[in-house]
């Protein structure tokens, strides 16, 4: 038995009805609607079971669904929660809602659907560790971390449908606790368990590799082009910009489905040779 630390949470989800962002007369004048909140979890829901029903499925209609008003109302709200600072370009939460939200999604929404988008460097900054060390931490722009919300709603039913269930990290409704009680379960057959950790690993992530995961599932030119923006778009510190060939930014949002898809690749490979000599259990622990 063993155990594999990596981190965080995301949902789940599924396919539905294209909404645009027209239609302003009947609409709130405030994102975050409830109803909005229940189209994305029908799309999500639908998403799922489409990818679940047809494992080898390559989904081509995706970027249409993220510029949906819905989509950027429900990735707006997730993005505003988690608070937050300004990335590069020092626009801040409070100055969005000063400016006006339903403004700012509506240019995004415009951007996207144009072709005109263009994802920014991501701010360095460090957090200490517990051993004393300083973690990296990327911090996206907040239009940015709102388009990368809107795509993470999107692709995360589709490729949830592929997870192993003994994969806990960056898992909806899954928890570091959970892992441990199916390890303190696991416990009582067996004699020995190994705890493992992988050194460094966002930092180490190869970028053409998981482009190639990505592209697994999705055949839509426009999201893997999104993701592509994202990996490339470099690290600004001290004002300098540095390229990136490997790594995915700590605490862009949807670097912890990005790292999931990719040590996918893991589970997958020890669920097909060593099932039989040890059981799996990978667990959220790398913010420790």
């Amino acid at each position: 038995m063993s155990s594999l630390g990596r981190s965080s949470c995301r949902s789940a989800g599924s396919r539905g009805t294209r909404k645009g962002m027209s239609g302003r007369a009947s609409r709130s004048n405030h994102p975050g609607r409830p109803e909005s909140a229940a189209n994305v979890r029908r799309l999500q829901r639908r998403l799922c079971g489409v990818a679940k029903r047809q494992p080898g499925r390559r989904f081509h209609a995706l970027y249409d669904r993220i510029f949906r008003r819905d989509v950027l109302e429900v990735a707006w709200k997730r993005v505003e929660g988690n608070r937050g600072s300004a990335g590069v370009d020092l626009q801040t939460l409070v100055e969005i809602r000063q400016l006006g939200v339903e403004t700012f999604l509506e240019g995004i929404a415009t951007e996207l659907k144009a072709g005109r988008y263009r994802a920014k460097a991501v701010l360095r900054r460090y957090i200490p560790k517990s051993d004393g060390r300083q973690r990296p931490l990327g911090i996206p722009t907040v239009k940015d971390r709102v388009v990368q919300a809107a795509t993470k709603l999107v692709l995360e039913p589709i490729f949830e449908a592929d997870f192993a269930p003994c994969s806990f990290g960056f898992r909806p409704k899954r928890s570091a606790c959970d892992a441990l009680e199916v390890l303190r379960e696991q416990g009582k057959q067996c004699n020995h368990v190994l705890d493992a950790d992988i050194r460094n690993y966002f930092e180490e992530i190869d970028h053409d590799k998981l482009l190639k995961l990505v592209a697994e599932r999705v055949s839509d030119r426009r999201v893997l082009r999104l993701v592509r923006q994202w990996l490339r778009a470099g690290v600004m510190e001290d004002g300098l910009v540095e390229e990136r060939l490997s790594g995915i930014p700590q605490g862009g949002v949807i670097s912890p489905l990005l790292a999931n898809i990719y040590l996918n690749v893991l589970d997958r490979v020890w669920k097909r040779r060593y099932a039989h000599v040890a059981r799996w259990c990978a667990m959220p622990t790398i913010w420790s």
